[in-house]
């Protein structure tokens, strides 16, 4: 089942619930999907690989409003991005923790030869690559400079 069939199935439970978070959620994404099937002229569907990354660009757009909103002492409308957060992050796969990105990084590091933080990007490149779906690239990216400051 790709991931369009399990956001329509997800939103007729949602209807059936009247789970207002949920619909909203996933009527977000469902307009996501469709908007980038048929962008540029595309007539095959989206990869498993496209699926994470939108989904990924969603969770993110959300994050950063949910931080102009807590900013702003907006609890109201950081609720809402809170919730829809949660219901997208259903459909990602499961994340991995800071540690175990660290220990990932530390690998990666030691394959490249990066030895400072002017190597930054040759790491960035295997590591963007290889945690794809699994971490954010803040998360790496931050974790990088941090172990080529060492």
């Amino acid at each position: 089942m790709d991931l369009e069939q399990k956001i329509m199935a997800e939103l007729k439970a949602a209807m059936l619930k009247k789970d207002e978070a949920a619909l909203r959620s996933l009527r977000a994404v469902k307009a996501a999907i469709l908007l980038a099937k048929t962008s540029e002229g595309r007539t095959d569907g989206l990869t498993e690989d496209e699926e994470t990354k939108l989904l990924q660009k969603l969770v993110k757009q959300r994050k950063d409003s949910l931080e102009i909103y807590n900013q702003q002492n907006r609890s109201d409308l950081a609720k809402k991005e809170e919730e829809e957060i949660a219901v997208i992050e259903k459909f990602l796969p499961e994340q991995l923790t800071p540690e175990e990105i660290k220990i990932e990084l530390e690998k990666i590091i030691a394959s490249t030869g990066a030895a400072s933080p002017a190597d930054m990007g040759k790491v960035m490149g295997v590591a963007t690559k290889q945690l794809a779906g699994k971490a954010d690239g803040k998360t790496i990216s931050g974790l990088v400079r941090e172990l080529l400051a060492k």
